[in-house]
């Protein structure tokens, strides 16, 4: 079964332009056409779910080609599809810690303001020792202490 561009457009909530930019960049290798209508195979299916996923973990479109040219290549490339996925764990990973990070300023300034707001001033939450303060905001309070 084959799909056309506009078929995976809907598909994958990509637009048509992005899909025709990834074919031009070359990350649809062995995309079949007919009549020059491009056919979406489930392989490029998976393969979108890929480019997508590698994307977001912030890979540039060049490094992704590199990474689609491997899969044609075999076995003999398996240690650096690997090694490209290690990487861009290790990237995600870091991304999240600084994310939680963020996390943990906004969920203290959250409770900062609405203790303010019951207590009727910034001093009043100010003035809480640090052992008295909830103990999720002890745990992950954003700042030395």
């Amino acid at each position: 079964m084959t799909l056309t561009i506009g078929e995976v457009s809907k598909k994958t909530n990509l637009s048509v332009p992005t899909l025709r930019y990834y074919d031009r960049e070359g990350l649809f290798p062995g995309l079949q056409r007919e009549s020059g209508i491009r056919k979406f195979s489930d392989k490029e299916l998976a393969g979108i779910q890929v480019i997508e996923c590698l994307k977001k973990s912030g890979l540039s479109i060049p490094d992704i080609k590199q990474f689609m040219d491997w899969t044609t290549m075999g076995s003999e490339t398996f240690e650096e599809r690997k090694d490209l996925f290690v990487n861009q764990r290790a990237q995600v990973e870091k991304q999240l810690n600084d994310l939680k990070q963020v996390d943990n300023l906004l969920r203290y300034k959250c409770w900062y303001y609405e203790t303010a707001m019951k207590l009727g001033s910034e001093e009043a939450v100010k003035a809480i020792p640090f052992d008295q303060l909830p103990k999720q905001i002890q745990e992950n309070f954003p700042f030395e202490h």
